[in-house]
């Protein structure tokens, strides 16, 4: 079905799903959000209530991605939505949305590198992990991040202030980034800069991975030395996996267009899949990698995250607890 319109509104081919379908695709975004979410949120709330945290950078590092997860994932969910239920929005709202949205993917994969370089100082320099990762340089770190994010999208904000006209503002669209930057300068930009933020954090994790795999080999006359390396190791390569997931971010595009050009029926599935790949995937794992395989934190966690069953047995009694919140 074509839908078409005067002025600055987009125009657009538009595939519709059935209803069925359409609920059916909600119903797993949300869910699936809300998991996360409501995991997450716990891993905040064991955060907050526990001060030895507060001085160890990893964990730090750790709730930083948790909280730019939570706040992308609610982002583009709500975009989701809002696609199928208004299909059009106004270029004001949309402009709201694709700005956190591009700020919190473009954050995840810089966190990532610095957690992965952290988890190096912390095996490879044990001595100097004190002095070189401070909470006040983890502050400064997660500062960093903002401020190179920051760099690459308002670079975009002022490209579309320059080229596009007030009334654009003013008018609805269906909702993606590539329709509200649709200049070429954005596309020349956006390829360069993934490009960079690509070599630069996969150089900056195959380093750390290689210093530390080298120090698991060099550790095996320690048995405790040798069993923190793997771990380490180990979380690298979950690392790794992660950043893969994110990194489809930068050539989610081009998957994109290869699929569409060869399956142009399959056009509203292909973006469903791949919405489902890179942006709710990576933040499932985030939970799991660095909240659930650590040992402290899933100490505190269990007491907030799952429902302990004690049983009583009394006189024609069985009392069983009941979840904390």
């Amino acid at each position: 079905m074509n839908s078409s319109s005067s002025g600055y509104n987009v125009s657009t081919l538009r595939y519709q799903d059935s209803y069925s379908t359409v609920v059916a695709k909600n119903v797993i975004v949300l869910a699936l959000g809300l998991i996360i979410n409501y995991i997450n949120g716990s891993l905040i709330h064991t955060f907050r209530k526990h001060q030895i945290f507060y001085v160890n950078p990893r964990y730090v590092l750790f709730i930083h991605l948790v909280v730019n997860d939570m706040i992308q994932l609610t982002t583009t969910i709500g975009l989701f939505v809002f696609s199928y239920i208004f299909y059009r929005i106004n270029v004001s709202l949309c402009f709201v949305f694709i700005i956190l949205s591009v700020f919190t993917t473009l954050n995840s994969p810089l966190n990532l590198a610095f957690m992965a370089v952290e988890c190096y100082v912390a095996v490879c320099l044990p001595l100097r992990h004190a002095e070189l990762c401070t909470i006040k340089r983890t502050y400064i770190v997660i500062a960093l991040i903002w401020a190179t994010s920051a760099v690459s999208i308002l670079t975009d904000v002022f490209i579309l202030v320059v080229t596009e006209p007030v009334e654009l503002f003013y008018s609805t669209m269906f909702c993606m980034r590539n329709k509200l930057f649709r200049h070429p300068i954005h596309l020349k930009k956006r390829d360069v800069s993934y490009m960079v933020y690509l070599i630069g954090v996969w150089l900056t994790l195959l380093f750390t991975y290689i210093k530390i795999f080298f120090a698991a080999k060099s550790a095996k006359a320690s048995k405790s030395a040798e069993g923190d390396a793997k771990k380490a190791r180990n979380t690298i390569l979950l690392h790794g996996f992660q950043l893969l997931l994110c990194m489809f971010t930068y050539v989610a595009h081009l998957i994109k267009n290869a699929l569409v050009y060869r399956f142009p029926e399959h056009y509203i599935n292909i973006l469903f899949v791949s919405y489902i790949i890179v942006q709710i995937l990576p933040r499932l794992l985030s939970p799991i990698v660095y909240g659930l395989r650590d040992n402290l934190f899933r100490q505190h966690l269990k007491k907030y995250l799952l429902c302990t069953v004690r049983l009583s047995i009394k006189p024609r009694t069985v009392v069983t607890s009941m979840l904390l919140y």
